[in-house]
């Protein structure tokens, strides 16, 4: 369902210089749906309780919450994947691609923004690249609305981009699959909305129990973590049940090579702790990260309850779940770690969009 909001604005307008109007998604003609844009009057009307959290309204299957709660979640993983990245937001030749001289002004998707740190928090991206357009788009209007003049917030499903073919020159998304039901046609999207020789970046962390070495812990006590493992055990088939394919983590590189429209796919995957045990002068920054990891599972663990008990759990069983999980987290017999996948890539020059999928 193609939407949208216009929490900023500001955003220039075309001017002489560039090779082509820009396109804002404020007013949109001839579509068969709706615009959606928010005022303090309908807000209420993107979101619904469950299970005392506030939910999306728009992508009903994605069942994580969208709430205060949910952003200092968001807060605690950004900060993480920050470090992680080696105190950047991006991998790859971003800098190349944006500072490249160009009649245009570069325009930049962040897919499932979330609260919008990635866009727009001091010295990040639309402070970063200052003559570029930066656009979050996520399902809940939950970003803040005082933001820097290049930046915009865009309120839609990523399942259906609603901008022209070949628009952006980086499109950024990052744990977005669990809301995706076809994550192949989610790439094609990007691919059809992406320029030549624009880059791509996809970051999703595996949906499995992993201990060091990134090995599976077994479940019962055997494996150190038995309230651990039934969580993500129990995670991973609400998921399914409602469509979405877990294994997506692993098979980034795959899955972008099979659409036929990028080049140069550069896949990485680190091992993050999750607790306050990391030592070595080696990688100081590794106990900050196991640090800030350990406060988004916490608050992560919690965010679980709506989507148990929509997948038909009793509110016993999914609050004992909950709480033998976070036993686990706050007594550790067996340290956890999740895995984290990045993939980058660049849009073929050759690659077209089959016509039936052209934005019109």
């Amino acid at each position: 369902m193609p939407s949208t909001r216009g929490y900023n604005n500001s955003v220039p307008a075309a001017t002489a210089d560039d090779d082509e109007p820009d396109f804002v998604y404020d007013v949109v003609e001839n579509d068969p749906d709706p615009a959606y844009v928010v005022t303090p009057e309908n807000e209420h009307e993107f979101f619904r309780v469950v299970c005392d959290r506030e939910l999306n309204t728009i992508q009903t299957f994605y069942l994580l919450p969208s709430d205060q709660e949910e952003l200092r979640r968001y807060a605690h993983f950004h900060r993480m994947m920050f470090l992680v990245m080696g105190s950047r937001n991006y991998v790859g030749p971003v800098q190349q691609i944006l500072t490249a001289p160009t009649r245009r002004r570069k325009r930049i998707l962040d897919v499932g923004t979330g609260g919008g740190l990635w866009c727009v928090l001091a010295m990040e991206m639309a402070e970063e690249f200052p003559n570029a357009i930066v656009y979050g788009a996520d399902v809940a209007p939950i970003q803040p609305r005082l933001v820097p003049p290049n930046c915009n917030f865009e309120l839609f499903d990523a399942q259906r981009i609603p901008f022209p073919n070949e628009y952006f020159d980086l499109v950024h998304a990052r744990c977005v699959h669990i809301g995706i039901r076809n994550y192949p046609e989610f790439l094609r999207e990007i691919a059809r909305v992406l320029r030549p020789g624009g880059i791509v970046i996809l970051a999703e962390t595996e949906i499995n129990a992993l201990s060091e070495d990134k090995m599976p812990i077994e479940a019962g006590h055997t494996g150190g973590a038995p309230g651990w493992h039934a969580l993500w055990d129990q995670y991973r088939r609400c998921l399914a049940g409602h469509g979405v394919d877990t294994s997506v983590p692993t098979r980034l590189r795959a899955l972008l090579s099979d659409t036929n429209a990028f080049d140069n796919i550069i896949a990485q995957e680190a091992a993050i702790p999750i607790g306050f045990w990391p030592k070595g002068k080696s990688n100081p920054g590794l106990l900050t990260i196991g640090q800030y990891s350990w406060m988004e599972q916490d608050l992560f663990l919690t965010a679980l309850r709506p989507l148990f008990m929509s997948y038909g759990l009793t509110e016993h069983r999914a609050k004992v779940l909950i709480e033998d999980a976070q036993h686990d987290l706050y007594y550790p017999n067996t340290r956890p770690y999740t895995c984290l996948h990045i993939t980058h890539a660049r849009k073929r020059s050759s690659w077209s969009p089959p016509s039936a999928t052209r934005y019109q």
